[in-house]
């Protein structure tokens, strides 16, 4: 009798240890997810992007995403809003535009290399348009989730890149 009333104390006890730590973490975890994450983007757990073509891709979480959303509001919007671009309407961030662009840039290397060494839309010769983020400016990490949440827009977001947005 002891027995039975010493194990369900203990089982009580790390119920309550485990409902404490978990409740205790959401509210952390929820306050890194930018709302527009998961009403615009439907992303509440990770998703896989392609890398570079090859089948290769990398699994990018709402905390991610939600952290490349704050990059790109830090960094573009000036000219990129709703993945419109102000200074050339005709080359958006839709994802059609970016998969025709010269390389194309609808994937995460591509987009970096892009962010890195911004080119004009054939490929021809380098832009001003673009802030150049050097790895002294931002991480590879940031540059990438920067990245995936351009490309997640373009695949998700009602009216991204288009004049209706």
């Amino acid at each position: 009798m002891l027995y039975r009333f010493f194990a369900r104390y203990l089982f009580f006890v790390l119920l309550v240890v485990l409902l404490v730590y978990h409740s205790s973490t959401l509210p952390a975890q929820a306050a890194n997810i930018d709302p527009y994450i998961g009403r615009y983007l439907h992303v509440t757990e990770p998703i896989a992007l392609d890398i570079d073509g090859e089948g290769n891709t990398r699994l990018f979480s709402p905390t991610e995403l939600s952290a490349g959303k704050k990059l790109f509001e830090t960094n573009c919007i000036n000219c990129h809003v709703g993945g419109a671009t102000l200074p050339d309407p005709q080359v958006s961030l839709a994802l059609k535009t970016l998969q025709a662009a010269n390389p194309p840039r609808d994937r995460i290397n591509a987009l970096v290399n892009f962010m890195r060494q911004p080119m004009t839309y054939d490929g021809s010769q380098e832009t001003y348009w673009c802030r150049q983020l050097t790895p002294d400016f931002l991480s590879q990490q940031q540059v990438e989730n920067l990245a995936a949440f351009v490309l997640t827009a373009a695949k998700k977001a009602p009216g991204w890149g288009t004049q209706d947005f």
